[in-house]
């Protein structure tokens, strides 16, 4: 209001300075410079408070908005006060029946059934329960229910007159408090559920308030009670092997092997020098493919447990020079043939003097298959001797 009014004084007294200075009307020069000058004194003091107020209702809102900031924020969320109802699990009941925030639920199962999952869930601010929904699970066969040997009463006794009973070890109760029954544990199923996997490394028999592993026939329980072996028939002399074969140790058993020389052709022919070796006889002059055929052949007997893990080195195939020759100053190996063997089976140098038979797949029991490989003699780069392996393999149906 003030300064509305003093621009209006202002403007008349211009409008009085506007007129000739020899008018009578006109005021005196100096005395309108001084009230202009009080008029600019007086727009720079309004000035100045208008700056100030502006500061301070700029820092009243500041501090407005800092305070609206801190405040809580007003979500859905935190209009939930409680958190939805809870059922009992099937075969279990559940204790508390407030669903407020901080509130809990507990749970148990009845007897004989497992509980999966959190016994006790608390109410969360947001609305939800804390955990899992709880399961009781029903327990393997824990008993053999026709067989007195695997279910007897317990030991009860009165203790400040309230009776408690017992159970022997490998047992537990089951029934009412007024008819219970102690039920052998059937250890064997309650490992199996607990630990996803067996017992025993092949056979679980369960026995009053034990149990017991066993092994197929050709292997023997080692002494953790749980792994199996098999036994070496070969090498305990539990065979029946007969003169002029060889004893083969396999996974549950034994063969009696006795491998011939090939056939005559082509003037090429062997002679057996060991049981499990033959070599060829020396080559006539004229023969052009003799000279190429293999220079010896082995016979090599694996037995493997099921699934072994790949890749595996089964065999390894060297040279041997005599005392006094220059030896080859070159190998290749390769596997001979074609077939299934060459896509689970890789052949390939580990050093300059030795090859190595490597299996790439995973091979499952019970079966028997043979690959052969071979090593060619190099000297100067003009070939010298082939050299050939034939590898059977004798898979167990056991993965032990």
């Amino acid at each position: 209001m003030k300064l509305s009014y003093t621009v209006y004084l202002l403007l008349n007294f211009l409008s009085l300075y506007d007129c000739n200075d020899a008018a009578q009307g006109c005021m005196d020069k100096h005395r309108v410079m001084g009230i202009l000058h009080q008029m600019e004194k007086f727009l720079k003091g309004q000035e100045i408070r208008f700056t100030e107020g502006l500061r301070i209702m700029k820092s009243k809102l500041t501090n407005l908005q800092n305070s609206v900031s801190k405040l809580p924020q007003a979500d859905q969320s935190s209009s939930q006060s409680s958190c939805p109802p809870l059922l009992a699990p099937a075969h279990g009941r559940k204790f508390g029946s407030k669903y407020l925030v901080g509130h809990e639920v507990h749970f148990t199962c009845s007897q004989g059934y497992r509980m999966i999952g959190p016994g006790t869930r608390v109410c969360h601010e947001n609305g939800t329960w804390s955990g899992v929904s709880v399961i009781c699970k029903a327990p393997p066969e824990w008993s053999v229910m026709n067989d007195p040997a695997f279910s007897h009463k317990p030991r009860c006794a009165k203790v400040d007159r309230a009776q408690h009973c017992s159970c022997d070890a490998g047992f537990h109760m089951s029934g009412t408090s007024d008819n219970s029954i102690c039920q052998d544990v059937n250890e064997c199923e309650v490992y199996k559920a607990d630990r996803g996997g067996p017992l025993c490394g092949h056979s679980c028999v369960n026995v009053p308030g034990s149990y017991h592993c066993s092994c197929p026939t050709g292997y023997k329980l080692l002494t953790d009670g749980r792994s199996c072996e098999d036994v070496d028939e070969c090498l305990t002399q539990q065979h029946n092997c007969s003169r002029g074969t060889t004893c083969i140790n396999t996974g549950g058993g034994f063969q009696c092997v006795n491998p011939e020389c090939p056939p005559s052709h082509s003037n090429i022919s062997y002679v057996k020098t060991s049981p499990l070796q033959c070599e060829r006889n020396p080559c006539p002059m004229e023969s052009r493919s003799c000279p190429f055929a293999a220079k010896t052949i082995s016979y090599h007997y694996l037995s493997l447990p099921s699934n072994l893990r790949t890749p595996a080195t089964l065999f390894r195939m060297a040279t041997a020079t005599a005392p006094g020759r220059p030896g080859p100053d070159s190998l290749r190996f390769g596997i001979a043939g074609g077939g299934d063997a060459r896509s689970m089976f890789v052949m390939q140098r580990s050093d300059r003097q030795t090859g190595e038979l490597i299996l790439v797949q995973p091979l499952r029991g019970p079966q028997e298959l043979s690959v052969e490989v071979e090593m060619s003699e190099y000297a100067e780069r003009t070939f010298q001797a082939k050299h050939l392996a034939r590898v059977n393999l004798l898979i167990s149906p056991y993965e032990f």
